[in-house]
């Protein structure tokens, strides 16, 4: 499948003097929709979670409230029209270290936990995309622990 958001990741990311500018939208909108995917994942969207995926959009990118929300409906969008998530994988892969890797990991155990309970699609969507980012077992699990932690003790 090759809709108008690809074709703008390939041009972003792969034309001759594509600035920083290009390349931190494309991250961004990567990101986004890899978040979007746990918002989705038990097939019910609570007004918590979309505020906490927005707060957190805000803070990794320091984006004001309109850019957020643009960012967030594209990232749906996106992530509505896609077969999978190579796409946004494969834009996290090549361009996050590892650390950024598992700080994303752990922003989506964060949003699993948002309603205080973890939706068993919910943790299946965040180990498969934690496979797909390369991001070794015991930090995935560390990562779920820091964020059980901080919020109680929420078990799951």
């Amino acid at each position: 499948m090759l809709d108008a958001i690809q074709q703008f990741f390939q041009r972003a990311l792969t034309m001759p003097g594509a600035d920083d500018d290009q390349r931190h939208l494309t991250l961004e909108l990567a990101t986004a929709a890899l978040l979007c995917e746990i918002v989705r994942a038990d097939q019910r969207t609570d007004p918590a979670e979309l505020d906490a995926w927005r707060g957190m959009l805000k803070a990794r990118f320091s984006l004001d409230d309109q850019r957020v929300d643009e960012l967030m409906a594209l990232a749906t969008h996106e992530t509505n029209q896609a077969v999978d998530h190579f796409q946004f994988v494969r834009l996290v892969n090549e361009h996050y270290d590892y650390a950024d890797k598992v700080a994303l990991v752990e922003l989506m155990w964060q949003l699993a936990y948002v309603d205080e309970a973890l939706d068993a699609h919910e943790e299946h969507r965040i180990r498969k995309l934690a496979d797909l980012l390369f991001v070794r077992h015991s930090d995935f699990i560390r990562a779920k622990l820091r964020v059980q932690a901080r919020r109680g003790g929420v078990s799951g």
